[in-house]
């Protein structure tokens, strides 16, 4: 069972990170939509959209767009989602303290996401020099292959940004679950409205200031008032 998770959670992070930057991009890369995905495929949605919500803000200011390349938010949300539902049948435990645990371990190990794909594009910057040979040559079919090999290598820092992520928290998780599991049990509901702010906070510096004041006094008058109401 455990290595059917894995691998559909593989199949996933591929679709996903080939959405990303190389093909398609629908945006189903985005930490929203690919943790609830991973959820509902592995059976547990509620799991997959609390890690969505939890990470989406996290990453929104900063997308890949051209020669941008910012952590790996879609391998984070599929490989915590993963990570979770797993740990949550082998540990017998669940709930929000264990998928903050796993976020924690996993947010950090989505900077590996960068080194593959910068490697992934300075490898396809090299094929783009066989295209325009190909072209010289008159070959389509191998200007066509060196197109194929391009995602190819997208793929692959698609799949081994997953596999690091999810390894590193298949083994580092276990070990401090033990750990962390009651200093958790009193501090999660704190943590888990910390990461959102945390978000919020990176998208009002991205935009004008005035504004971006604006926004926080309302943002913050609106929290408390639901506090209030609940």
């Amino acid at each position: 069972m455990i290595s059917v998770d894995l691998f559909l959670g593989a199949l996933i992070a591929l679709f996903c990170g080939l959405d990303r930057v190389a093909i398609l991009q629908f945006m189903i890369s985005r930490p929203i939509v690919a943790a609830p995905l991973t959820g509902l495929v592995l059976g547990d949605p509620q799991v997959g959209l609390q890690i969505g919500l939890l990470v989406e803000l996290l990453w929104l200011a900063r997308l890949p767009v051209g020669a941008a390349v910012p952590p790996d938010d879609t391998q984070v949300a599929i490989a915590s989602s993963v990570l979770v539902i797993i740990l949550g049948r082998v540990l017998d435990a669940g709930g929000l303290e264990l998928i903050l645990l796993a976020l924690l371990v996993t947010v950090p190990l989505g900077k590996v996401g960068q080194y593959f794909d910068h490697y992934a594009r300075h490898y396809n910057v090299r094929l783009s020099k066989q295209v325009e040979l190909a072209f010289e040559r008159g070959s389509l079919a191998m200007a066509e292959w060196q197109h194929l090999r391009g995602l190819v290598s997208f793929s692959l820092a698609a799949v081994a940004t997953y596999a690091v992520i999810l390894a590193g928290g298949l083994i580092i998780v276990p070990l401090i679950w033990p750990l962390f599991h009651e200093p958790l049990s009193y501090s999660s509901d704190w943590l888990a409205l910390a990461l959102p702010l945390v978000g919020i906070a990176v998208i009002l510096g991205t935009i004008n200031v005035s504004r971006a004041i604006t926004l926080f006094c309302a943002s913050f008058g609106m929290a408390f008032l639901l506090m209030w109401l609940v």
